[in-house]
């Protein structure tokens, strides 16, 4: 009995003092494990609060959770919570400035988020228009009439196209209409996988 048999390669991580996440699961498995819900199978981040000055690189005891957590099939993050007090503070250009100055390139909290994403298979596309820009998350992996599906389920039922801008490329051009001019804009179809940070507008019927 499948049930059974994953019961006991379950039973025989933890009598190994090992996590059930650490058990390899088969494909055609991986549906039944996940309605064992193993508390232990869960993912888990591990996050470090350091001092200022070891933010950067971290210090001993993070590299000794670091090492623990990849045996584990776990993710860590190194994180001080003093600079992320301190940033929060400051507007976008100081913040930068200020991480800079640390030798850091991004804020704690950033590099936090998306540890956690990556740990659970996450990612975000954006759409932008003349009145809000939205983020939505999808897991990664998604093809475009899906990811359509999360903003409303009739732009997945009547999907045509995407018309498809990178993060990096919306933001050198100056916007959608500078991406197109500078031919940076893709047409992609049902088939196209959605690549974490890309900025879309969904061609629908209906």
């Amino acid at each position: 009995m499948q049930q059974e048999r994953l019961l006991k390669a379950a039973l025989a991580a933890l009598e190994e003092g090992r996590p059930a996440r650490t058990v390899e699961v088969a494909e055609d498995d991986v549906k039944a494990w996940r309605a064992l819900q193993l508390l232990t199978s869960k993912p888990v981040l591990y996050v470090c609060n350091v001092a200022e000055d070891e933010a950067a690189e971290g210090n001993a005891l993070s590299a000794r959770v670091a090492e623990m957590a990849a045996t584990e099939g776990a993710a860590s993050v190194v994180i001080s919570a003093r600079i992320e007090e301190e940033i929060a503070q400051l507007d976008a250009e100081e913040a930068e400035a200020f991480l800079s100055e640390l030798g850091l390139e991004e804020a704690g909290l950033d590099r936090l988020i998306k540890a956690g994403y990556g740990l659970l298979g996450l990612e975000t596309y954006f759409t932008a228009g003349p009145k809000e820009a939205r983020a939505w998350t999808v897991p990664t992996g998604t093809r475009a009439p899906q990811a359509a599906g999360v903003i409303h389920g009739d732009f997945e039922r009547g999907f045509i196209r995407a018309e498809t801008i990178s993060y990096d490329d919306y933001v050198a051009c100056g916007g959608e209409q500078g991406a197109k001019e500078a031919g940076r804009m893709r047409v992609e179809g049902k088939a196209y996988v959605v690549q974490d940070g890309d900025v879309l507008h969904f061609l629908h019927s209906g």
